[in-house]
């Protein structure tokens, strides 16, 4: 009596199921056949087998038509890979499948939790590993919980440390990446690189200004107006690795080595400060990298990257400035492409419309500044070319996103070619990591001693 009370439809492939199976064990010989019982028998047995696969089919179909009917979710993906990004600017946890993930985030109060419901998704390792993947310091996430909720549906619970701003966006497939699932948790109040800058300024050590008694004080240099403000941008991080080498080395490593490097000697400079757009191993996206630059007021903007190209004995240090027309080489042309799509790669919210994407869809004109862009590059490429060989003995221009500030000299410094198994293998040296930040830092003061940091608290106003 139970089954007259169910919808038609579940009859009807319950039924029809049944009928399949039961003909799978069926074997009579067919009445009047005028074979011989064993023939009539195998002729049987032939005609069942062929029949069943093609009822089974159709008794599925009308299994998964009644789910849909009444709502129950088909387990469809799974997810194969997960990975969390904490750092102060923000969290950024992504789940990787082979299919599209379907999602639904809300936040829960008392105490602060973020909960995400995976649709039509199997509890799988990578989902039970995620707990684990929570740092201790992690300034967002406290823990980590998984589990299913109702069949089809996995849930996942964010207990926060803190009150966050949540934005959860999908990206397609690009890469080695399949389709991923990104949560970003942004502080309520983003942190300030100017209020940092000032407060790790604060922290270095001054030289003593008292003279010594009977020494005679002679103004030997002249006064500063004030101290240079140098961004260094370390290239890729988080889901962007950048470009890879041969023996296994990572750019968005290297690239942040040399650039902490970098930051300690500029920092060790009695006129200079330096601010990194990241010192840890995340993503930013490259409009928020010339922002931090824009909003430290910064003098200069210096990338730094340890790229390849397509052919593996090229080789060599190189230095870009930015061009709005032109590449001046197939490299650079190449270079810039595959550096313009990092934000596909590292995962950018295009949904977001950011309060720059305005300013920088204009058609700005930047001639001074890529003129002093082009008089960086030279004074940092010959200093350069006293560590390694140069690719090209000039600097090249091409439509570098990330070098696109109108009001600050911006360069791009390939240090070495990481897909060059030589260059590689020095690119994870210390002491030439060292040789290579200097020869930067010995650029960038001879560029500074020629165009010294103005008054104004803009560059280049």
């Amino acid at each position: 009596m139970a089954e007259l009370r169910l919808p038609r439809l579940l009859q009807s492939a319950v039924a029809l199921y049944r009928r399949v199976a039961g003909a799978s064990g069926r074997s009579a010989r067919p009445a009047g056949s005028p074979h011989s019982p064993a023939i009539s028998r195998r002729s049987a047995q032939r005609d069942a087998h062929r029949a069943v696969p093609g009822g089974r089919v159709l008794a599925r179909i009308h299994l998964v038509a009644l789910a849909l009917l009444l709502g129950a979710p088909l387990v469809q993906a799974q997810i194969v890979s997960t990975r969390i990004w904490p750092a102060k600017d923000y969290t950024r946890v992504t789940l990787e499948s082979k299919s599209e993930i379907k999602y639904e985030v809300f936040t829960v109060k008392n105490p602060d939790r973020l909960v995400v419901d995976l649709e039509g998704i199997e509890y799988s390792a990578a989902i039970a590993e995620l707990n684990n993947k929570v740092a201790a310091g992690d300034p967002y996430i406290d823990k980590l919980r998984a589990g299913r909720n109702r069949p089809g549906v996995v849930r996942l619970v964010l207990d926060l440390k803190t009150e966050v701003k949540a934005q959860a966006f999908t990206l397609k497939p690009i890469g080695e990446y399949g389709h991923r699932l990104v949560l970003d948790l942004y502080p309520l109040v983003p942190p300030d690189p100017l209020a940092a800058l000032i407060e790790a300024a604060g922290k270095q050590p001054r030289p003593e200004e008292t003279p010594i008694a009977g020494e005679v004080t002679r103004p030997d240099k002249p006064k500063v107006a004030r101290m240079a403000t140098i961004v260094i941008d370390p290239g890729h991080g988080g889901e962007d690795p950048g470009a890879r080498g041969r023996r296994g080395s990572l750019e968005k490593e290297i690239t942040l080595t040399i650039a902490r490097r970098l930051k300690a000697m500029i920092d060790a400079e009695p006129n200079m400060r330096a601010l990194l757009t990241r010192d840890a191993d995340y993503y930013v996206p490259l409009q928020v990298r010339v922002d931090k630059a824009r909003r430290v007021k910064a003098d200069l903007f210096v990338s730094v990257h340890a790229d390849a190209f397509i052919k593996p004995h090229a080789r060599g240090s190189s230095v870009f400035a930015l061009s709005e027309r032109r590449a001046t080489s197939e490299a650079a042309r190449w270079l810039a492409k595959k550096e313009n799509e990092a934000d596909l790669v590292g995962g950018v919210n295009i949904d977001v419309k950011d309060k720059y994407l305005a300013q920088t869809l204009l058609d700005l004109s930047q001639t001074a500044t890529i003129d002093h862009s082009l008089r960086l590059g030279n004074s940092v490429l010959g200093e350069l070319g006293q560590v390694n060989t140069l690719h090209k003995a000039h600097v090249e221009q091409a439509s570098f996103a990330v070098l696109k500030s109108p009001d600050i000299p911006s360069i791009l410094v390939e240090t070495a070619f990481i897909s060059n198994p030589d260059e590689e293998k020095r690119l994870n040296d210390d002491a030439y990591q060292d040789k290579l930040a200097r020869a930067i830092l010995s650029g960038i003061k001879r560029y500074l001693a020629k165009h010294p940091p103005r008054p104004s608290p803009i560059a280049m106003r």
